[in-house]
């Protein structure tokens, strides 16, 4: 079951809530890991990139589709480290490819969705309007973990859509909307461990 592109506004209502309440079911530890986990990122990418941020970003970004944040900075640390992107399928290695051989990642990478906003979050944790949507950001405003199952997040009208809700909820409790998606999605993820 997909959600609507543009619910009706009871609906986005309830998405913006869904987000709020895993927001504030967080522990401390996990606020704290949330509101740092961008700019731990930022500083990763500066480390495997000798200094150069977005490059760092980029990389990391294309490598990440599909892949565990343990395995996605493996995959751009050895990246950098053998000059050459591996274990990962042709388009994501052919977009780290030209970025670590100069292109500026906002020209690679689809900048309307996950890739491209994941990559501006990294690059600037202090972006006011970028925000990453990744399959448990989804399942964190629609209510339920949808498992293996499609959630359309290609499509552009439903990213934006979710990207609204997680700025509406940013304004709601006062921090960035990339702040939010990384304390809800910290929360979520160790509740599904527990």
């Amino acid at each position: 079951m997909l959600i609507s592109i543009n619910p009706d506004p009871e609906t986005f209502q309830r998405y913006v809530r869904n987000v709020v309440a895993v927001w504030d079911s967080a522990t401390s530890e996990q606020l704290n890991q949330g509101l740092h986990w961008y700019r731990s990122a930022n500083q990763l990418a500066y480390m495997i990139s000798d200094g150069h941020v977005r490059k760092g970003a980029g990389v990391i970004a294309a490598l990440s589709a599909n892949k565990r944040w343990s395995t996605n900075v493996a995959l751009a640390t050895r990246a950098f480290e053998s000059g050459k992107p591996s274990g990962h399928f042709n388009d994501a290695l052919d977009k780290a490819d030209r970025i670590m051989a100069g292109e500026d990642p906002e020209s690679v990478l689809p900048m309307d969705i996950k890739t491209g906003q994941f990559f501006k979050c990294i690059a600037n944790p202090r972006d006011s309007w970028a925000v990453c949507i990744d399959r448990h950001a989804h399942d964190i405003a629609v209510g339920m973990r949808y498992g293996d199952s499609a959630r359309g997040l290609s499509s552009r009208n439903r990213y934006a859509m979710l990207a609204s809700v997680y700025r509406k909820a940013a304004d709601w409790v006062g921090y960035l909307p990339q702040e939010i998606q990384a304390v809800t999605w910290v929360t979520w993820i160790e509740s599904r461990e527990n």
